[in-house]
């Protein structure tokens, strides 16, 4: 096998949205930058999967505040990617978002952040949410059941209150998005190369045993050196940590885990022109927002009596929607939307989530000098990648310069909203979070 080498200043690993919006932020201070993955295209992995919306209850004020500077980038993506406004680029489609209340949600703390950070809200009684929202059904089922369960079926115990949030939607193709920040990447100089699987990641040895990363090798032989190295490889994150040797100095832990989301036909009246609004059901353990097309996508929020999937291996899974994870979200769907038709046949996608131990994701640095991470995104954290490189591109710079960002924490101002983030909120080394839903919701 021959062996290419080549160098650069930083390599990132996976190319999906959060990857390529790492990619962009580094290239854009001025870094060449390589990015690899081992799929095809950029946002083929993950990414692909994602049900994308745009929403902004989140446990702590700095995942409400990440959201909600997302959300105006989003909203002048062309502007955020450098180039002109056309066609071509991925859609941010305002819909609006229910939140419907359940037991072991604090709705006061988070309708508190959201006036910390200035996320407009209404507080909705019964009343106001069967006049503005009639196809939902109001009743209140909670605890979640499986569908095999007798009491499944069971008439509501009372009914719910909720909360909505104007400014909430869906990007319209998360694949169009990572390709949208790959492009701006390429603007600025960045390479990408795909079908390029990582078999090792290389380090200097230093003569008092000290030393720091040095670059990664590839399974063609391609050797790619670099003095910082950024792990973005989704739910093959611990893999890649494992060949860089630094996972047990992290306190939070990340492993892959199947999910599955389900698209059938919206039912008459849901919404205008594929703008049908977002509705987080924890009552019943479900989620579902319009698509452009007319349709309904519907995916889960892991309530305790679901089986979830765990992966050994996130490689080996079942690709197609499964008539039993398909019927647990759709007839919970239709509890709440009764004019609902729940179809014969699954239709949807299946895909891997890379989830940390609180469900909130890990940015940071590691122990061995120049690896750094962006993983454990949990399958809520595309809506955050516009603020996602920014944070990293601001963690590397700062440690490449000497800081220590373990004991003195990088903080980052975010322009359009005016609020500053302190990124130990998303240390390894944290305690994990017990505020946290450890679901979905982060």
């Amino acid at each position: 096998m021959t062996v290419t080498q080549e160098t650069y200043d930083s390599v990132v690993i996976g190319a999906g949205v959060l990857g390529c919006s790492v990619a962009y932020a580094l290239a854009r201070d001025g870094r060449r930058v390589c990015v690899v993955d081992r799929n095809a295209s950029a946002g083929s992995g993950s990414t692909s999967a994602s049900s994308a919306i745009v929403r902004y209850n989140y446990s702590t004020f700095a995942g409400v505040a990440s959201a909600w500077e997302s959300a105006h980038i989003w909203r002048d993506w062309a502007h955020h990617l450098g180039t002109g406004e056309g066609t071509g680029l991925a859609r941010f489609i305002k819909t609006g978002g229910l939140s419907l209340d359940a037991p072991g949600q604090d709705r006061q703390k988070v309708l508190g952040l959201f006036d910390r950070v200035g996320v407009p809200y209404e507080v909705w009684d019964e009343a106001r949410l069967r006049e503005r929202m009639p196809l939902l059904d109001t009743g209140r089922h909670h605890p979640p059941k499986a569908i095999t369960d007798d009491a499944f079926w069971d008439d509501p115990t009372g009914s719910l209150t909720g909360y909505w949030t104007p400014d909430s939607g869906f990007i319209d193709d998360p694949q169009l998005a990572a390709r949208n920040l790959m492009d701006a990447a390429v603007r600025h100089g960045a390479r990408f190369r795909f079908r390029s699987p990582v078999v090792r990641v290389d380090r200097t040895h230093g003569a008092d045993g000290t030393g720091r990363v040095a670059g990664i090798g590839l399974a063609d032989g391609t050797v790619l050196s670099a003095p910082v190295v950024v792990n973005v490889a989704g739910p093959h994150s611990g893999a890649v940590n494992g060949l860089a040797g630094v996972t047990d100095g992290f306190r939070v832990r990340t492993r892959p885990l199947r999910q599955e989301v389900h698209e059938v036909r919206a039912p008459e009246g849901y919404g205008p022109d594929g703008a049908g609004p977002l509705v987080a059901d924890l009552d019943l353990g479900t989620y579902f927002r319009g698509t452009p097309s007319g349709g309904i996508i519907v995916g889960g929020t892991e309530p305790e009596c679901d089986v979830l999937q765990w992966l050994d291996d996130p490689d080996d899974y079942g690709v197609h929607p499964s008539r039993a994870v398909h019927d647990a979200q759709l007839y919970r769907a239709a509890r709440r939307l009764p004019t609902l038709t729940v179809p014969g046949t699954p239709r949807g996608t299946a895909g891997v989530y890379d989830v940390s131990d609180d469900w909130i994701p890990v940015y940071d640095r590691t122990d061995l000098p120049g690896y750094y991470v962006a993983i454990g995104s949990s399958g809520n954290q595309f809506k955050n990648a516009p603020v996602v490189g920014r944070y990293l591109a601001a963690i590397i710079s700062a440690c490449e310069d000497g800081r220590d960002h373990d004991t003195d924490p990088v903080e980052v101002d975010l322009p359009r909203t005016g609020h500053r983030v302190d990124l130990s909120h998303y240390s390894r080394l944290r305690t994990v979070n017990r505020d946290s839903s450890f679901s979905v919701m982060g």
